[in-house]
């Protein structure tokens, strides 16, 4: 009779059955980060465009919310820089402009940033922070759908996800912060229906 040996069959079981599915990973991120208090760096340069140095401290308020945006990939594709203008206008209408949007890039290309920030016409006080000061005192996920946080006054995250990325997250970030008080209006979909999939040149 022959022995077949079964140890290679275990271990890939093993492997597989220990694979995390994205629903798993998404909720393990979001457990590991509820509660959690976001640490800031104790000197943080903020700026203009890049360029002028503004005297800016991070306000006490009731809700603020973080984005961290790390050098890898594409920077302009990650901050969308025209939506969040979108996003900041609502909230200052709906909550008397008391809840600060904190924008940290950890970049050494800052040449890229200041070119990203005028030309968005962005002149909200930015940090720089090219030692990545902020990422290693926190230990942000490198997923940069995970780099956005709704934190409450006390620094600890209520809500983690980024709001342009996803258009529940942004009703979910709206709600936490107007109990609910605003209505949210989604942009209309368009669909269209094309009768024939031929076209006769």
């Amino acid at each position: 009779m022959k022995v077949i040996n079964l140890i290679p069959l275990f271990v890939l079981m093993f492997l597989f059955s220990c694979k995390e599915t994205d629903k798993e990973r998404i909720t393990r991120i979001m457990l590991e980060w509820q509660g959690r208090e976001v640490q800031f760096p104790s000197k943080m340069t903020f700026t203009k465009f890049g360029l002028d140095t503004v005297d800016y401290h991070i306000p006490q308020s009731e809700y603020k919310i973080l984005l961290y945006v790390d050098s890898i990939g594409c920077t302009s594709c990650k901050l969308q820089l025209a939506k969040w203008k979108e996003l900041i206008v609502t909230l200052d209408s709906a909550t008397g402009g008391s809840v600060p949007v904190l924008f940290f890039f950890q970049s050494n290309n800052v040449r890229e940033i200041k070119y990203l920030l005028k030309r968005a016409g962005f002149d909200l006080p930015v940090c720089i922070d090219s030692n990545d000061e902020l990422n290693k005192l926190n230990n942000f996920s490198s997923d940069p759908l995970f780099q956005t946080f709704l934190l409450d006054k006390n620094n600890r995250v209520k809500l983690i996800g980024n709001p342009i990325h996803n258009l529940k997250v942004r009703d979910i970030y709206i709600n936490a912060i107007t109990n609910g008080d605003i209505e949210i209006k989604n942009p209309v979909l368009t669909t269209v229906d094309i009768p024939t999939t031929e076209i006769d040149l």
